[in-house]
């Protein structure tokens, strides 16, 4: 089972960019999903999550400026972000809960994100 996150770059403030993240391999079923970063300096945190109904859950510092969605039938995950700020600049990071055999939690390998004019 592989996480693979794509879509990152450089982009202006107030730009937009959209995060994709892949989940491949012998998946059965897949749960929480979920999008981290990591600034420089910094401890890894969360961004994102969704579970596979639907649900979300949001970082204060990224309300109303990003949003996570997924594709259960592709085994997909997406951040779209707008509004981008220079503090949004880190390395982001994709994971999921899956099944493959038993449930076991995923990291994807990170995509950078930085955001400066």
């Amino acid at each position: 089972v592989q996480l693979q996150a794509s879509g990152g770059g450089l982009v202006q403030p107030g730009g937009s960019l959209r995060l994709s993240c892949a989940a491949s391999g012998s998946i059965s079923s897949i749960n929480g999903m979920g999008w981290y970063r990591q600034a420089p300096g910094k401890e890894r945190e969360l961004v994102a999550t969704e579970t596979r109904g639907g649900s979300t859950n949001y970082a204060d510092s990224v309300k109303g400026r990003f949003t996570i969605s997924r594709d259960n039938a592709k085994n997909m995950l997406y951040l779209q972000m707008s509004s981008l700020k220079p503090e949004d600049t880190a390395i982001y990071y994709c994971n999921a809960i899956i099944a493959s055999g038993s449930f076991r939690l995923y990291w994807g390998q990170g995509t950078q994100v930085t955001v400066s004019s």
